[in-house]
């Protein structure tokens, strides 16, 4: 086997493992905000369905935040809210309502930290509980949401001015 054999053998692999590469890069940037905008609007829908039926871990949790309006009132009308949500992020021209809906539900989803440290975190500020954990991957959410909010003005014509 001659040496100059090896490097071009080499520089086949990198060429093909360049082509593998681009074409699952191309497959990602087609389907990776579409699916992600779908994968967020199934878990508003499916968190706010378990709390219009009475039937989500975090409506205790609902609860002790919002203390000022009865759960029975409040926790089925978050639901509605996050069904809303995730339906709008479904259907394309309601994104931007699905996410102005989203950026304005979700600093509540936030207050459990500053306003229940005991349910939590087990040492605040740092060791978070189930629950605080739960609160906090709500960071996630909020990236998902600016980057299916970034794609609104990407397909069809520019809002026009009056």
């Amino acid at each position: 086997m001659a040496t100059d054999s090896v490097p071009e053998q080499v520089r086949a692999y990198r060429r093909r493992f360049d082509e593998v590469d681009a074409t699952i890069a191309a497959w990602m940037d087609r389907w990776g905000v579409p699916i992600l905008r779908v994968a967020v609007a199934v878990v508003f829908v499916w968190f706010g369905a378990l709390k219009l039926f009475d039937a989500s871990p975090a409506a205790e949790l609902v609860a002790a935040t919002v203390y000022v309006v009865p759960p029975s009132v409040f926790v089925p009308v978050l639901g509605l809210w996050e069904v809303l949500i995730g339906l709008c992020l479904l259907y394309r021209p309601l994104i931007r309502l699905g996410i102005l809906l989203l950026f304005l539900q979700l600093p509540g989803t936030f207050l459990p930290l500053v306003i229940l440290p005991g349910v939590v975190y087990t040492a605040a500020p740092y060791a978070l509980t189930v629950e605080g954990q739960y609160i906090v991957k709500n960071l996630v959410i909020i990236g998902a949401a600016l980057v299916i909010g970034s794609t609104v003005r990407s397909e069809g014509a520019p809002i026009e001015e009056a």
